[in-house]
């Protein structure tokens, strides 16, 4: 399997035509077309549905999409790695974490170490901890950032020095927000929206003192923004955590803690087998410095 078919397939699954995705790669439309049949043929699948008007993939190909973007995401890392200069720090720093305040702690080291370091640059993907584990066990990222009751046994990791706190995002003139904090009888019988995370989560179903599956869910997200979207519509109450959505002077929205409070702890991890670039040993270098406690 050659890198120029899968760029190639790649390009016609962005595009969705074989002309419009040979003009991006300045290539003929029939040799385009000949290195599609050829994939097709080495995995013995086929990946597209060709229309009069586009294409489409069928369902090997969307699965065939992923994993081909994963391989060229993947070398594309390696290579920045080793075309970094051998005598100066620099390269790329590639994070997956879940949604969360404490980022800012992250960030302070970032800034730091790019002062001294111009070149190294930081990428951030967000995800929920188990899209992140998979992506740090495949090699795409050389951090994740975790928040509790995330498995990480397997991992190396750092506790980092804070907490996330539990709460309800809902809008002002819902029943609930003339409460000061939302108690789990209050949330018994009302529309939720809550993380894919916390559906599974033993700590939140303890806290509710009554298992997920019996309550009302009527949506998940797996980003903040999203969700806050579906709670100022009014499609239910959205089960978050503190300090992610900035409420302006004339926000339709709220946000109430729980009670008795339900805290998560955050871990950054990385593989027990990971050989890091020079940036990225620096970056946890300057992790266990600032966060190890003595």
């Amino acid at each position: 399997m050659e890198l120029k078919n899968l760029t190639t397939f790649l390009a016609v699954a962005e595009k969705e035509t074989i002309s419009a995705a040979a003009k991006h790669l300045h290539l003929s439309q029939p040799s385009l077309s000949r290195q599609l049949m050829e994939l097709e043929k080495e995995l013995g699948v086929t990946l597209f549905t060709r229309g009069n008007r586009k294409i489409t993939l069928t369902e090997d190909g969307l699965l065939f999409r992923k994993r081909a973007e994963e391989i060229v995401e993947l070398l594309e890392k390696t290579r920045s790695e080793f075309l970094s200069p051998r005598d100066t720090i620099a390269g790329n720093v590639s994070i997956g974490a879940g949604e969360t305040y404490v980022i800012q702690l992250l960030g302070a080291i970032i800034k730091e170490i790019q002062a001294e370091y111009p070149n190294i640059k930081f990428h951030f993907y967000s995800g929920n901890a188990d899209e992140v584990k998979e992506r740090l066990d495949k090699g795409l990222l050389d951090f994740g950032v975790v928040i509790s009751p995330a498995d990480v046994k397997k991992y190396h990791s750092l506790r980092l020095p804070a907490k996330d706190t539990w709460g309800v995002l809902m809008r002002k003139d819902s029943p609930l927000a003339v409460k000061e904090v939302i108690t789990p009888k209050d949330l018994w019988d009302v529309p939720l929206i809550t993380s894919r995370q916390s559906l599974v989560s033993s700590e939140l179903s303890k806290w509710l003192k009554k298992d997920l599956k019996k309550l009302t869910v009527v949506a998940t997200y797996n980003l903040v923004y999203n969700a806050s979207k579906l709670v100022e519509e009014g499609v239910g109450y959205g089960l978050t955590l503190d300090k992610l959505v900035n409420f302006a002077p004339d926000s339709q929205l709220c946000f109430r803690k729980l009670s008795p409070a339900l805290e998560s702890n955050l871990d950054v991890i990385w593989k027990n087998t990971q050989v890091f670039s020079k940036a990225s040993g620096l970056f946890l270098e300057r992790m266990k410095e600032r966060f190890t406690v003595e």
